[in-house]
């Protein structure tokens, strides 16, 4: 019961994380393409990486690894807020855009989990 409760405690955190950049970023950022939101997706799982390889290696253990994955970066990075906005584009009638946005998205989010596995990979 305990652990159920860090992570939710953890994706809490997660999400006032998520809404503080978010925010940052969009002051600086006023265009349609919704920057911020791929800023986030990258940096969370970039981070999910790292800590994927750092379980698989044995240098943290499961409560560490669900705290960190399933709280906190479960509620930084979602998913469903990146099909939001490609929807949002959509309906403004920037179809390219949109379609440029998901494909930005899901090969920043590879690369930045691969990139992530590797750096956490190095000392094994």
């Amino acid at each position: 019961m305990t652990t159920f409760i860090l992570v939710c405690l953890c994706g809490g955190l997660g999400a006032v994380a998520r809404f503080i950049l978010d925010t940052s970023i969009q002051r600086w950022w006023s265009r349609a393409f919704p920057f911020s939101t791929l800023v986030i997706t990258a940096v969370g799982t970039f981070c999910v990486g790292l800590a994927a390889a750092a379980f698989m290696n044995h240098a943290v253990d499961t409560r560490t690894y669900l705290l960190f994955v399933i709280g906190f970066f479960g509620g930084f990075s979602t998913f469903s807020t990146a099909v939001n906005q490609m929807t949002s584009l959509v309906r403004s009638h920037r179809q390219w855009s949109a379609l440029a946005y998901l494909a930005i998205t899901v090969l920043a989010a590879l690369a930045c989990l691969a990139l992530g596995w590797w750096m956490g990979s190095l000392n094994r």
